[in-house]
Parts: structure tokens; sequence; C-alpha cells
């Protein structure tokens, strides 16, 4: 007979210890002390005050852990949504549209860095030189050369580089690691896993400067970076060898008509993709009241002739134990969620994320996506997310594992009070992840997407000097 299981909040906790707290991070900002060791907080600088700046690294910041960190200063080339987010975040401090300027006059502790992918390396480089720790939102960069430069300004300079992946501490996923690390179904020889962005989130992407290739690196990058870097977790192991296709056939110069942007566009009428920013004044105070200094609009047309991009990619990941990843994202899906597999010797594990009729609920995805992002507790811990592990010559079991906080699951919260508030907790299940981490994940970007343009399967070692390990070190 079929069995299931549910493992609540309680119960989670108690299994994992201190895994769920646990991080993607290794030994990050051993100079940080909590409250109980230090009466001085430990000084913060953001560069880069975008939307995931402002909230994620920003605002909540400030929130959570202003007992142990205050934020010095804050850095965007536009001026008027910098000074907009020292409002919305209520922070007092100077504001500058010089890094350099910046980092010299408050000299932080500890550099958050949000901008556009493609300047990453810019401002890692230069803050690791100037003698801060790094933050990064991920991707750590976008190309093989950038990231060159970054492994070697973080052993020039000895300081500390974190990458801000978030997706390794949901319980949902820390509980596949676990049925992974037991061998529950025997030794892992391939994996399914595939990702689709409905057409609310992922044609946001095309709005926005993800949509060029020379900003974002493409979604194999920009978005991929966070998949396959829980892949080269929950495998144990580093890619070797990438193969991919990849296409832009539906956003871009795909259509029959076209605007500038959505805000006055002839065709929202007939565009089912219209986009109405006006609708929330957050968006309309950080963008739009702001065009005027760096003219970048957040809304401007999907149909935009010069997106560069691929919205639909299909990777082969071959790793250095002989696992062997077969890997999807689609970008206009009906619905957002994903799906994955775990091929053993002894059995198959099988685990989802919102879809639908697996899920037996109705909700929009604009309202799914906003649910995913927010930082708000689930008091009830109502929702859950199900892995099925499924015997060779047996049944299967169903189990339920319970969110237990705010944010992709309750990953969110785990990442940053791993960062500020107990960096030096235990890591039972191995969520620590360094620069290595980082890099190892955007390189299977880089070679899918070198795959694409010359046709051809592409080696991890074209790439980099750094030598993939049968097992992570």
């Amino acid at each position: 007979m079929s069995s299931k299981k549910s493992i609540n909040r309680r119960d989670f906790l108690g299994r994992t210890g201190t895994a769920m707290a646990g991080t993607v991070l290794v030994n990050p900002l051993n100079s940080m002390k909590s409250k109980a060791q230090s009466l001085q907080r430990r000084k913060l600088a953001l560069v880069g005050t975008g939307i995931r700046g402002s909230t994620f690294w920003g605002k909540r910041i400030v929130e959570n852990y202003s007992d142990l960190v205050e934020f010095v200063g804050l850095c965007d080339i536009n001026q008027g949504r910098v000074e907009f987010v020292k409002k919305y975040m209520g922070v007092d401090c100077p504001t500058f549209t010089d890094f350099e300027q910046m980092m010299n006059t408050v000299k932080p502790d500890t550099l958050i860095v949000t901008t556009v992918d493609a300047t990453h390396h810019e401002f890692i480089i230069k803050g690791l030189r100037l003698g801060a720790d790094v933050i990064t939102e991920k991707p750590l960069t976008t190309d093989e050369q950038k990231l060159a430069g970054i492994l070697e300004a973080e052993r020039e300079t000895g300081r500390k580089l974190i990458v801000g992946f978030n997706y390794r501490y949901s319980p949902h996923v820390s509980r596949i690691k676990e049925l992974l690390m037991d061998k529950r179904v025997g030794q892992i020889t391939s994996v399914d896993f595939h990702w689709y962005l409905n057409t609310d989130h992922g044609a946001s992407y095309f709005r926005r400067w993800h949509g060029l290739r020379d900003h974002s690196g493409t979604l194999l990058v920009h978005k991929a970076t966070h998949h396959f870097d829980v892949l080269n977790w929950l495998i144990d192991s580093e890619p070797v060898e990438v193969f991919a296709y990849g296409e832009l056939e539906h956003y871009g110069i795909n259509n029959q008509f076209r605007g500038e942007k959505c805000r006055g566009c002839p065709y929202q009428k007939q565009c089912k993709f219209y986009f109405d920013i006006t609708r929330d004044k957050f968006m309309m105070d950080l963008y739009v009241a702001n065009e005027q200094y760096d003219g970048y609009i957040w809304d401007s047309c999907l149909w935009r002739p010069e997106i560069d991009i691929y919205d639909k990619m299909a990777v082969q990941i071959k790793y250095a134990n002989d696992v062997q990843v077969s890997y999807s994202l689609t970008t206009y899906s009906p619905y957002e969620g994903w799906r994955i597999a775990f091929n053993g010797f002894n059995g198959r594990i099988d685990s989802w994320l919102d879809i639908p009729w697996l899920n037996k609920e109705k909700i929009s995805q604009a309202e799914l996506h906003a649910r995913e992002m927010s930082q708000d507790e689930d008091e009830a811990g109502s929702d859950y997310d199900e892995i099925m592990i499924m015997d060779n010559f047996g049944d299967y079991e169903l189990e339920k594992v319970f969110h237990t906080g705010a944010g992709h699951g309750g990953g969110d919260q785990r990442l940053q009070d791993k960062i500020f508030r107990n960096p030096d907790m235990s890591d039972p299940l191995k969520h620590a992840a360094g620069s290595r981490d980082g890099a190892m994940s955007i390189l299977i970007g880089i070679a899918a997407r070198k795959s694409i343009e010359e046709q051809r399967a592409v080696k991890i070692s074209e790439l980099t000097d750094l030598k993939p390990k049968i097992v992570r070190p």
C-alpha cells in the first residue's frame, strides 16, 4: 500500500536541527559577532537600489537586523532612486552616485552588490580591494573573463565573498537533500529538472534590462544560476560538460505589433501581456518617478526588436560523478512552478512546486509569484510541499513538508539569519556555498550559452582554471 507522511514545523526543525538555519556561505563575515559578543554594529553599504536591493537586501535587513548592522551608505547611478530608497528603507545615511567616493568616505565592513548583473564584477572587485567583505546578489557575474577577475581579487585580498543563494534554504529542498544524503533510493544516476516561468513573471524579464544579453548574460545565467546551484548542491558534485539548445521564438521580434512601453501603448487592448505599472505605487515611486535621471524604463515593450536572450532552453549536464541531468526552462507557461526527479539504482524521488493539478489549488499566477517573494510569515503554517519516494520493487511514500517561514518557502529568512545573526552555527546539510559554488553555477549557464552559439558540447575546463571535483569541496 502507499503511505503518506507529513512533516510539520516542529517535527521538521527537530529532525534537521540547525540544518535549516544553515547557510549558503563558507565562513561568511568572520569578523561579524553576535550582539552578545559585540556592542558595535557592523557597517553595511549597498550599491544598486532597484527592487531587489531596496527590499530584500535593504528594508528587510533594517527591519530584522538593526541590532547587529547599520547602513552607512547607499549608491546608485540614479540619484532620484537612491534618495527614494533611503526614505523607503528608513535609514539615516549619506547617498552617493559615485561608488568609489562612497567606499572611501564611509569605509563599510561589508558591501552588498545588487546592480545589473553584467556590472557585478566591477563592484565586487573594487569592494574587495577597498577592504570590504562582499555580498552579491546572484548571479556572481555573466561571463568567464569577469569570473576570473573576481576569483583573483578574492584570492589576493583574503576578503570574504558571499553569493546570495536562497533556494537551498527552503525546507522542501533541504528535505530532498536529506533523502539523497541518506541514500534513500540508492546511488543517483540521473536527474530530470524542469522549470516553468509563467506569462506574468516570465514575461517581466523581457520588459526589463534582463532581456538584453549584455546586461543579464541571458536567463541561463541570470535565472538558471539558482537552479544550477541547487543541482550542484543536491547532486554533491561539479559539472564537467554541457550541451544545450535555446531559441527566442515567442517574445522580441516574434509579434506583429509593438510599442515603446506599456504606458500609453496604442495596443493595450489587444496585447494580452499589457502591464499597468501605474496601479503599483511602490513601482511608480521607485522607477517611473526617476526615469528622468537615467532613462531606464521598467515597463518597456516585451516585443521590442533589441531583445536578444532565449525564451526557451534545454540543457544536458554531465557531472564529475557521472550523474546526467536533463534541464529545461520555459518563460511563457500558463503556470509557474517546477518538477524534479532523481533516478537511483533502488528507486526514484519525485517532487514539484506549484503545479496546479498536483496542488489542487486555484490562484492567479501574479498572486502566486507575489506569495513566493513575500517576506510575510505564514503564521498558520498550512502551506506545504510534497515529495514522493518510490522503490523499484515496492510502493511509494508521499511526504508533506510544511513551510516554516517567509519568502521562497522559508529559505529567505534562513539565508539572512545565517549571514547577519548567527554565522557560526553548524551546517550538517552543507548549505554553505562560497565563491566556488557561485562560479560553478554560472559556468553551467555560460557553457550552455556557448554550446547554443557554437552547436557543440562545451567542457567546463574550457572556461576556468577551477578543476571540477567528483565530490563538491
